[in-house]
């Protein structure tokens, strides 16, 4: 078994990928042929979300499945505490495990249906996502990844308190944490900061997402929990009926942002894809990141 924590330990920057699982069959199409152009380009590791609520649940754990025995692909399936018992959680555990699966990105999770909705904890479930660390923790051997929140977690009073809360999920036995979406390369390295204050070193990777339409750009806010950086917006709004100059400044954002990160020690780069590769692959070829495995 190899874990994420083995391949982001690296002495070079790398890259990982996140994917979303399918509705229907022809998304599941759609999200093969983006598996397998990537694939070639050596990621780190491929994380599958999770449907709040449990919705697309199994196609989750289908997905994570296929691609530990299909892929030369490490794969990370994402695992939430929302409307689940601490049974059930065990169960989808058990799942994970028996289809090759020993990474999990353990997350408290968003109400089902609006993620600033109230929470309500399962009346046998979980309420924080420290208390999830632990319960995978407990049954096997996994290698447990965490959120981070760049802009902090909305249900935070503060940035303080949100690092707290992130080294808290550290010391349950968390391994590493992948940033929300963020833009601003600044934003991410000050969270580092914060948690390196409190004595934590655990790597903490950026979330990255390659701007390539405007609906794209509309889509940050609900990812980042913040609105768009004004730099970026000044660059991008006055192209919004362009389409093709909004996507090539798009790119160049990313670009120079993820550049920006490289410059500054960070050596992990995290890509959410929404099931497609092709702005994914343009932005590592241009950071050249796209060197192939090795026979």
């Amino acid at each position: 078994m190899t874990s994420v924590l083995e391949r982001i330990s690296v002495d070079r920057v790398v890259f990982s990928v996140e994917f979303m699982p399918p509705r229907d069959d022809a998304d599941e199409q759609q999200l093969w042929r983006a598996i397998r152009e990537l694939e070639g380009l050596d990621p780190a590791f491929l994380s599958v979300t999770y449907g709040a609520g449990g919705s697309r649940r199994d196609r989750t754990i289908r997905t994570t499945g296929r691609v530990a025995r299909e892929t030369t692909l490490v794969p990370m399936a994402h695992l939430t505490a929302v409307d689940h018992s601490v049974a059930e959680l065990r169960n989808v555990i058990g799942w994970y495990a028996a289809v090759g699966v020993h990474n999990v990105l353990a997350l408290r999770g968003d109400p089902p249906g609006d993620p600033m909705g109230e929470w309500v904890k399962h009346p046998q479930g979980l309420s924080y996502a420290d208390e999830l660390v632990r319960l995978v923790r407990e049954l096997g051997d996994f290698c447990v990844g965490v959120a981070a929140f760049p802009y902090g977690h909305p249900r935070c009073a503060d940035l303080d308190t949100d690092a707290d809360m992130l080294v808290r999920k550290f010391r349950a036995g968390a391994d590493f944490a992948v940033g929300q979406l963020c833009y601003d390369a600044a934003d991410f390295l000050r969270l580092r900061d914060r948690v390196a204050a409190r004595g934590s070193d655990a790597p903490i990777l950026p979330g990255v997402m390659p701007l390539t339409t405007p609906k794209m750009l509309g889509k940050t806010l609900e990812l980042s929990g913040a609105p768009v950086p004004p730099k970026v917006a000044e660059r991008l709004e006055p192209l919004v009926d362009d389409p093709k100059s909004f996507r090539a400044a798009g790119i160049d954002v990313v670009t120079e942002m993820c550049e920006q990160l490289i410059a500054e020690g960070v050596n992990v780069l995290h890509f959410y894809t929404f099931n497609r590769s092709k702005a994914t692959k343009e932005v590592l070829g241009r950071l050249g990141l796209v060197a192939s495995r090795t026979p």
